[in-house]
């Protein structure tokens, strides 16, 4: 988050909570978006240098609001050369009252700014990658390296990313969307942290199957969320999401990286407390509003960490779960979810009935080759499990995905 320095881990975690309250709120006042981002940076190395010495101040966010923007307008200042800079530079002088609101105020105008930088950073005007590669800058407080090595990309490249993301929100007004699309934009916001928290969560490329960092800083980035909207059903349940399906991160890989299939996993190793609260706050979920993408597949999650075991597993109302959830948003993943469910309860090859309904719009996905070969496995079609498995495992890009699906066509050889 902070570049160049490394603060003690009290302060580092105080500083990473208030960072885009305070960016939203310069960015509100003043717009200038990446001369904002640059004055917030300072502020937090300045606290990162003086807090641990002198002691963290009574309103930390006053404060940091205070010192950005005195570095925001010293900068503004230094370039009135550029066009526009003299006419707005008697705007751009900050009053004294500009300061946050005192600590323990409930719903400040700054915990709005949050939310507010992050429908920003999901402009509609963004493509689904700047949208990410923006939030985690602006909003997670990552930098452009740390972001780079989480996608795979060089720093450059990533780098230019967020640059072309920034160069086309200027002039974008900072304001939350009004009531008529409000709920898209939302939509656009949980959809970016739900791509983040799945780029964690199982990598799409690369020798690594699991990025906790990029699992953890969305699940931060989603609580962050529901504080300011308590009440959103979907919030609530896509935090549920994140929370049951990480739950099993320690049983998915074995002592050499290898994936162990959910019904393989130790669930010794899952983690009952985020299970606790996944499942609490499903319940909630559901009580808040009709049931969306998000409730639904949290409810799934849910029995399965619920399940003792793979065999205790309640797949008939797994499969009523995804029934509801194709019907209402179908999705290539939701409808191979359902095959799978659906051959759990009435057998392999009345799931490869339904799987072959799918063929036409997933042909050449690897996922759909991989349920496939699991399907003619529990059939007892070896020879096209076999090619099945051989088919999955060359087109994913994920290395621990291949090796999985390798050797679980090596076992099906005479």
């Amino acid at each position: 988050m902070l570049r160049g320095t490394a603060p003690g881990a009290g302060t580092e975690d105080l500083l990473r909570r208030h960072a885009p309250q305070v960016l939203g709120a310069l960015v509100r006042r003043y717009g200038h978006f990446d001369a904002a981002e640059d004055a917030v940076q300072e502020a937090l190395l300045a606290a990162a240098r003086q807090w641990p010495e002198q002691g963290v101040p009574d309103n930390p966010r006053g404060w940091l609001i205070r010192v950005a923007s005195r570095r925001l307008t010293d900068q503004l200042r230094a370039d009135q050369a550029r066009r526009r800079r003299e006419e707005d530079a008697a705007l751009l002088t900050p009053r004294d009252a500009f300061t946050a609101p005192p600590p323990g105020e409930s719903r400040a105008p700054s915990d709005d700014d949050t939310l507010t930088l992050l429908f920003l950073c999901c402009h509609p005007a963004l493509p689904p990658a700047g949208q990410v590669a923006l939030t985690l800058r602006a909003v997670g407080g990552l930098t452009t390296a740390e972001i780079a090595r989480a996608h795979l990309l060089p720093e450059a490249t990533m780098g230019q990313r967020i640059s072309r993301a920034k160069a086309r929100l200027k002039g974008a007004t900072f304001r939350q969307p009004g009531p008529e699309d409000r709920d898209a934009r939302l939509a656009a916001v949980l959809q970016v942290l739900y791509l983040i928290f799945n780029e964690g969560y199982t990598a799409t490329s690369g020798e690594a199957l699991h990025r906790a960092d990029l699992a953890r800083e969305a699940i931060r980035l989603t609580r962050s969320v529901r504080l300011l909207l308590p009440r959103d059903g979907a919030v609530t349940g896509l935090l549920a999401l994140m929370l049951l399906t990480e739950a099993r991160s320690a049983a998915r890989t074995g002592r050499h990286g290898e994936l162990i299939p959910l019904d393989e996993q130790d669930r010794a190793l899952w983690d009952r407390r985020a299970i606790a609260e996944g499942t609490a706050l499903v319940e909630e979920a559901l009580r808040q509003g009709p049931a969306g993408p998000y409730q639904l597949q949290a409810a799934i999650a849910a029995l399965h960490d619920e399940a003792r075991s793979a065999d205790a597993t309640d797949w008939p109302q797994i499969l009523a779960l995804y029934d509801v959830l194709v019907g209402r948003a179908p999705e290539p993943m939701a409808e191979l979810g359902r095959v799978v469910a659906y051959a759990m309860v009435h057998g392999p090859q009345a799931g490869l009935g339904e799987l072959a309904a799918l063929e036409g719009r997933l042909r050449g996905h690897h996922r759909l080759d991989a349920v496939r070969a699991h399907l003619l496995e529990r059939a007892g079609d070896t020879q096209g499990a076999l090619a099945a498995y051989r088919l999955a495992a060359k087109g994913t890009l994920s290395r621990p995905e291949a090796r999985y699906l390798q050797m679980r066509a090596a076992r099906l050889l005479p």
